[in-house]
Order: structure tokens, then C-alpha cells, then sequence
């Protein structure tokens, strides 16, 4: 076999060695691809990635709170309260008020059946104007009888008439004079007896004893009511009244805090019904005696302003001030930690927590109350980012610790 057979059967390497660099060049394309891909995909989801943050509460905060002295709890309490009755026994046949009417001192507000007493004053009346009548007759009798009486002494003097004559006319004029007193008292008896009767009449009328707002209704029309509702299925109280321009707040306050409290203190009230309002108070007088069982002492708080919202039985609670508030420190003020505010592009604001993301909130930064500062821009119980601030920007997604 020649030499030229044997150059024919050897394998060319160098046609086989360009298709494999180019192989391993697209490999290596096609890999570091990936890995570029794979390292964006990563910053992505390293940029994605929801901060842990801590947040604070914008809370309401009223300057008074900075100079108080003692809080302590209690009910609102009128001072004046009444349970109306009747001093007769029978029958309510009317009741002119229900729970929430306001009463005047001496208004009607229930009647019982009088029809009885009714008829016994009008008896009294016309006795009354009978004893007048028997008074009118004896002065008529009376008069008579005194001109009889002088006739017969002048009669006498001149021998006319016996000393028997003068005597029966001298007797006629002493009982005439006795009848004329005996009507004067008839008359007062008959006087007595109307005024017992419009009494009796005036008791079947149940009236307020002083201004005031009825809290409860005890009874209803058809009603017995006695005095002390001993008999059965009747009720001693028809309704019962408070005047409410004497509510006052009772308080307890602990015996090792008295030396706090003086008569005259300025207070600030808050009630449970009414928690966006403050009112204040002074203190009116404080109990002297102590409650053993809860080691505490009654103080008594007296509303400065009346207002038709707070009613007896309120839950309450008292805040004995250092000094009387200031015409500027009865509003209150939205204040949050001076921490969560940051400055960006110039302006002060704050990374409000909207759902799972937070958003930048310009707010304006006024005077420090405490560890607090005022703000503008914000309101009570909105929540922002306390921490970390650095890595924040508007529209950062958030997520908050896990609770242990």
C-alpha cells in the first residue's frame, strides 16, 4: 500500500477542534448568563424583601397631663336625690312623667284617686260658710240685745221700768255677746277642718320637691301606692328624681396619697361615655372618715361647667392637678416620638405604616410635651416606623416582629 493510501486514512484534527471552541464558547456564554441572571434575580428579591421594623402609636396628649399630681377613679354622683312618694295611701289613677323628664320644684307629677277627698273639702267649705252665716246672725242678735240693754237702763234710771226688766234684758245681751264669740270660733273650727281637707286632697297630689330629672319610674297607673309599701303588690316610690346641677364626682383616693389632695385642688374629669372630653373641677370636700376595708379616703369633686351629657352613675376618672390649667392647656395635642421623624430632600416627615407598606408623611415639628413632641400632619392612632429609619424609603415594604 503506498504512502499516499496511508495520508488518506489519518483523521484531520484541526477540522474536528473549531466546532469544539466554539461549543465551549456558547457554554461559557450561556453560563455566565445564568449566573447574572441568577445575581439580579437575587438583588431583586434582596431589595424585595420586607424590613422588620418597631413602630410607635401617635397618641392624644392634653399639656395637663405633665402636671398632675394623682389620678384616681370614681362615679359621678348627684348630691341631691329623691325617692317622690306619696304620705296617703291609694289609688294612681295619672303620672305626667317617664324616665328623662325634666321637673320644677312643686310640678304635679302624679295624681291618685281623690274623688273622696274632693267631696270632704267641699263639705268643709260649705261648713265654713255656715259658721259665717250662725257668726252674721249672733252679731245681728247681739246688737239687738245691746240696744234692749241700754234702752232698759235709761228706763230704769227713770222709774219706768223694774229692776227686773233691766235684769232679763241684761241677761239677753251676755248671751247674745257669748253667741257672737261662740260664731267667731265656729267659724275658725270650720276653717280648720277646709284647711285639714285641701291638705288631705293636696297629699293624692304627688309634686317635685325641687328641680330635677326623673331617672326611674317605680310605678305605673293602677298602682297602689302606701308609704312604706308594706301591703302586697304596692309601691312606696312613684318615681325617682336627681337634680343634676349637683353632680359631683365621688372619688377614692389611698390614705398614703392624701397629703396630695386640699380642698379648692383643681381637677381635671374624664368619663368612660365621653372619652374625647375633658372637664374640669375643683375639689369640693374631702369625707372625713376612711373606708378600712380599701384603705382609702372619699373625695368629693365638684363640676366647674354643667353640661347635659353627663348624667349620675357615670364612670369616671380624676386627675388632681399641680396647678389650675392655663387658657392653652385645655386642648389637646397630637404628639409622637421625636425619634420617627426623618429629614428627606429637606423636609421633616415620617414613614406612615399603611398596611404591609410604609409611605413618607411630611409632618411639622412643634414645642416638646415630656419625651414627646407636637405634630401637624398626623392624627391620634396613626402608626409609623420607629426603626430602623436608614433602610426605609417610600413604598418600602414592611413586616413587624414576631410576638414570643
Amino acid at each position: 500500500m503506498s504512502s499516499d493510501s496511508f495520508d488518506a486514512l489519518t483523521i484531520d484534527k484541526s477540522s474536528r477542534s473549531a466546532p469544539r471552541r466554539k461549543n465551549a464558547y456558547r457554554t461559557r456564554l450561556i453560563l455566565g448568563l445564568i449566573v447574572l441572571l441568577a445575581v439580579a434575580a437575587a438583588g431583586t428579591l434582596f431589595r424585595n424583601r420586607p424590613v422588620t421594623i418597631e413602630s410607635a402609636t401617635v397618641s392624644l396628649l392634653y399639656p395637663t397631663q405633665s402636671f398632675t399630681l394623682l389620678n384616681a377613679s370614681g362615679y359621678v354622683v348627684a348630691q341631691r336625690k329623691a325617692a317622690v312618694a306619696s304620705k296617703i295611701t291609694g289609688r294612681m289613677e295619672w303620672l305626667g312623667v317617664e324616665e328623662g323628664s325634666r321637673v320644677t320644684a312643686g310640678q304635679i307629677i302624679a295624681r291618685l284617686e281623690n274623688k273622696d277627698l274632693e267631696a270632704a273639702l267641699r263639705q268643709a267649705g260649705a261648713a265654713v260658710q255656715n259658721a259665717k252665716a250662725m257668726r252674721e246672725q249672733a252679731r245681728a242678735e247681739y246688737a239687738d240685745a245691746e240696744k234692749s240693754l241700754q234702752r232698759q237702763k235709761e228706763l230704769l234710771a227713770s222709774g219706768i221700768v223694774s229692776q227686773a226688766d233691766f235684769d232679763i234684758a241684761e241677761a239677753r245681751f251676755k248671751r247674745a255677746s257669748a253667741a257672737s264669740v261662740g260664731a267667731e270660733a265656729g267659724i275658725a273650727v270650720a276653717s280648720a277642718a277646709q284647711q285639714g281637707a285641701a291638705i288631705s286632697l293636696e297629699y293624692s297630689l304627688i309634686r317635685a320637691p325641687f328641680d330635677a330629672v326623673v331617672l326611674t319610674k317605680n310605678a305605673d297607673v293602677g298602682d297602689i301606692i302606701t308609704p312604706f309599701g308594706a301591703a302586697a303588690n304596692s309601691k312606696a316610690a312613684v318615681v325617682t328624681i336627681a337634680d343634676l346641677a349637683s353632680l359631683q364626682v365621688e372619688a377614692d383616693v389611698s390614705e398614703s396619697n392624701l397629703a396630695q389632695i386640699k380642698q379648692g385642688q383643681p381637677c381635671e374629669v374624664t368619663l368612660d361615655a365621653l372619652p374625647g372630653s375633658r372637664f374640669k373641677g375643683v375639689v369640693h370636700a374631702i369625707v372625713p372618715t376612711a373606708d378600712r376595708s380599701k384603705a382609702s379616703v372619699m373625695v368629693k369633686i365638684r363640676f366647674l361647667q354643667k353640661d347635659p351629657r353627663i348624667f349620675p352613675e357615670m364612670s369616671a376618672k380624676v386627675a388632681f392637678l399641680q396647678r389650675e390649667a392655663g387658657a392653652n392647656e385645655s386642648t389637646a395635642r397630637i404628639v409622637l416620638n421625636p425619634a420617627a421623624v426623618v429629614s428627606r430632600d429637606g423636609r421633616s416627615g415620617v414613614y406612615l405604616v399603611t398596611g404591609e407598606t410604609v409611605r413618607f408623611t411630611p409632618v411639622t415639628v412643634g414645642a416638646k410635651l415630656g419625651d414627646l413632641a407636637e405634630v401637624t400632619g398626623l392624627k391620634s392612632g396613626d402608626k409609623v416606623a420607629l426603626k430602623p429609619l436608614d433602610r426605609l424609603k417610600d413604598g418600602s415594604r414592611i413586616t413587624f416582629p414576631e410576638k414570643k
